[in-house]
């Protein structure tokens, strides 16, 4: 069972939090992105094979903001952020929970390095905010915020580290376990990185690399030993966005789990014009947990899940 912090230490931690949120707030207004606030509850989720969204009724708890967003883009906006809860089930430990905090953001003309630099901006911002511009402390390791953020392609990396280099569709199971086992203790302690280049496969979201259509324009970003963002340059064809869901459908039937509704509304987005545009998702819980050095995501948040239906304050 894992243990909550001290209400001391909760409160403090709690503190910090609403510095680190204001932060990011300001850097976002500063950098001319619009706030904005969708539904919690849609009627269709984006279907992928490892998350599973929260039923409400005859509808859905988002995972994700996503689809939502994009639709925004669609009708105009240009640069958006939002900083919401998500839910997914089954999702409980350390580092996970079943209602969670999500900032997600979208560019117009976007590219994976746009994003790459709000990433940095993103967490020196809230590391000033809790007094810690260039350094940062997790779980006993140094992290330098001020040095280069390495750039590691995935199937180099995987090469490296796990003997094998994923092509455009891996065995799944295989790939997950081989990057938690092999992949992601090996990553940089002493600095952040991004891992790029993700299978086509796994990426459903994402547009394709012109250059290599195996791999997808996708990353995430890591610090101390934890996932904390997962980007995209977005996919915005309508035709193959549909025939991508598609076949994420078959492989939720192939592991038995429920189909989901096609969101149509967000087709329609796209057939009317998404632009070429770039997003991001960011646990800002997990971000919490690396500027304040604290081991799990329920010494970060308020109320804590802590078995069944029950949540428990500080």
């Amino acid at each position: 069972m894992t243990h909550a912090a001290p209400p001391a230490r909760k409160l403090e931690a709690l503190r910090q939090r609403a510095r680190i949120i204001a932060a990011i707030r300001h850097m976002f207004a500063s950098a001319d992105f619009l706030e904005v606030e969708t539904p919690l509850r849609i009627p269709a989720p984006a279907p992928e094979l490892h998350i599973d969204p929260t039923p409400s009724g005859d509808a859905f708890l988002i995972a994700s903001p996503e689809l939502q967003m994009k639709r925004l883009m669609a009708a105009g906006c240009d640069r958006i952020f939002q900083i919401c809860h998500c839910f997914r089930d089954g999702e409980r430990g350390p580092r996970h929970l079943p209602e969670f905090t999500m900032l997600e953001w979208y560019r117009a003309g976007g590219t994976l390095a746009d994003l790459m630099d709000d990433c940095r901006a993103i967490v020196t911002a809230g590391a000033c905010a809790v007094g810690s511009p260039e350094t940062i402390t997790r779980q006993g390791t140094l992290i330098h915020l001020n040095d280069e953020w390495p750039v590691l392609e995935v199937q180099d990396t995987f090469e490296r580290l796990a003997d094998w280099r994923p092509g455009a569709d891996p065995d799944p199971l295989r790939f997950d376990m081989d990057l938690v086992d092999r992949v992601e203790p090996a990553l940089p302690a002493d600095r952040p990185c991004f891992l790029a280049g993700y299978p086509a496969a796994m990426a459903s979201l994402a547009r394709l690399d012109n250059d290599n259509p195996e791999r997808a324009l996708r990353m995430e970003l890591y610090a101390g030993g934890l996932e904390l963002a997962n980007g995209y340059e977005e996919l915005t064809d309508a035709r193959l966005q549909r025939e991508r869901f598609i076949a994420e459908e078959a492989r939720r039937r192939a592991a038995e789990k429920p189909p989901f509704p096609m969101d149509e509304a967000f087709f329609k987005a796209l057939e009317t014009g998404l632009p070429p545009c770039a997003g991001m998702a960011m646990g800002l819980d997990r971000l919490v947990m690396l500027l304040t050095d604290l081991p799990t995501i329920n010494d970060v948040v308020a109320f804590s899940f802590l078995s069944g239906e029950s949540h428990d304050p500080l």
